[in-house]
């Protein structure tokens, strides 16, 4: 490895400690859920917006970290970001009653939509044509890890809970379990912020603002001198094409050239969270006591949840500069369709199979982890222009949010009002649909620079 690929590689692994601290804070929850149910006395639907709460500040965060981020500084909001996982994690695990819960909740999703839209963005402008698939992907596996230790971390919480050991029964665990759960998230919140101070700002959010020797200093550092030079001679050119129009607005990408583009970002967006992957995130215990395993049992079968998402987005990263991302999309999204009808099959009428609904629900997540996962937010950083790019994926992650909000508001009111199986059957149809439109819409983006992406898919659109 050369000395550019370790600085580009070290660079994208702290700034993607972002996606961990949004896949911790986002899927706890799952572990938490029970416990605040049975405390606080919630209904069906006030479960759900325990849950559902973070997203939807995350939807508004999502409206505004990119333009913020194009305007003050990739860097400048991860930083901001931390700060609010830090507080948000320290008040949730201190909730009195259900109220606070939901207020830090509230909180955490502003920083969960900056760390959502910003960290990828980052990531995309600073990594080598190449490679900025698999760089990308990183952020997704620090996400699905951050997934992971959440599983992990509430079922050692719990097994600490039941541990007879007096310096655990000092700290309260089991009376506190749920408590522990939320507030250990300070911890990465801390590490993040320090570290952020080591890496630069993003070389094409330098070049936007005209700081174009700061620019080809951290290019040079990231790509070899050969390559910065090419490489900022692009960005200028794109900036010089875009030079005379004012700041950017929403209503910018209704402009005939970019319908495409934002076409593709959208119908990518909406499969991501309408096939019900935050209804498996965030309520996998539940599920598989649905599904007739005990308490232990559906936290333990949690953590192979996070494993299976873990292990099949590390190959994503591996084949997705290979293989490409429209294949990758294509099969994932055929066997989200095939798992949810497995799923179904699992819960029918009163015969529900455990082993079968834990297959159905690992396949689901394999299938997504190696397709959805990663490649929607690559394809995001990759297909819109240098100029609309924070506007347009803060767009699309505003939709994808909204999606991701309803999914898990209503997921505990499917399971009882319409049974364990339909949710799954409306899943799977999402999902055929949605290879539908892959099949018939989503190019190509493998090892092309962004500036002729930005050509193949604007300008000649």
């Amino acid at each position: 490895m050369t000395r550019p690929d370790r600085y580009v590689l070290r660079t994208v692994l702290i700034v993607a400690l972002g996606g961990f601290l949004f896949g911790f804070d986002a899927s706890v929850i799952a572990g938490v859920i029970t416990f605040v149910e049975k405390e606080f006395s919630l209904g069906k639907i006030e479960m759900g917006w325990a849950v559902a709460s973070l997203t939807l500040t995350a939807t508004l965060s999502i409206m505004v970290a990119g333009p913020l981020a194009d305007r003050y500084g990739r860097r400048r909001m991860l930083h901001a970001a931390a700060v609010v996982f830090t507080v948000s994690a320290l008040m949730s695990a201190s909730a009195s009653d259900f109220t606070m819960l939901i207020l830090a909740r509230l909180l955490s999703g502003l920083g969960v939509g900056a760390a959502l839209v910003v960290a990828p963005m980052y990531i995309a402008e600073i990594s080598p044509a190449a490679v900025r698939g698999r760089m990308v992907s990183i952020n997704q596996l620090h996400v699905v890890v951050g997934i992971s230790a959440a599983f992990f971390s509430n079922w050692l919480i719990l097994k600490i809970g039941h541990a007879d050991l007096p310096m655990f029964t000092a700290m309260r665990f089991e009376e506190w379990n749920w408590r522990w759960m939320l507030g250990i998230g300070a911890v990465p919140s801390v590490i993040f912020f320090v570290l952020l101070f080591t890496v630069p700002e993003s070389p094409r959010w330098l070049a936007m603002h005209g700081r174009l020797d700061v620019a080809r200093s951290v290019l040079s550092r990231a790509h070899g001198e050969a390559l910065a030079e090419t490489e900022l001679a692009e960005v200028r050119t794109s900036l010089a094409h875009e030079q005379g129009k004012t700041d950017v607005s929403p209503r910018e990408l209704l402009a005939p050239e970019l319908r495409r583009v934002v076409t593709i970002g959208l119908g990518v967006g909406i499969l991501q969270q309408i096939t019900g992957i935050n209804a498996v995130f965030f309520y996998a215990p539940v599920i598989f006591e649905h599904a007739g395993a005990s308490a232990d049992a559906a936290f333990a079968q949690a953590v192979y949840v996070g494993l299976v998402n873990l292990v099949f987005t590390v190959i994503a990263m591996l084949l997705i500069d290979r293989l490409g991302r429209r294949p990758l999309l294509m099969m994932g999204t055929a066997g989200i369709a095939l798992s949810m009808g497995l799923l179904a099959w699992g819960f029918r009428g009163a015969s529900m199979e455990p082993a079968l609904v834990l297959i159905g629900v690992l396949a689901f997540v394999a299938s997504f982890a190696v397709s959805l996962g990663p490649i929607m937010w690559v394809l995001l950083s990759e297909i819109f222009p240098n100029r609309v790019r924070g506007v347009a994926i803060s767009f699309v992650g505003l939709v994808n949010s909204t999606v991701s909000f309803g999914v898990q508001l209503v997921f505990p009111w499917e399971l009882t009002r319409l049974g364990n199986s339909w949710p799954w059957l409306i899943y799977g149809a999402f999902a055929l649909l949605g290879l539908l439109f892959i099949a018939r819409l989503v190019p190509e983006t493998r090892g092309r620079s962004l500036e002729e992406l930005e050509e193949a898919l604007v300008r000649r659109a």
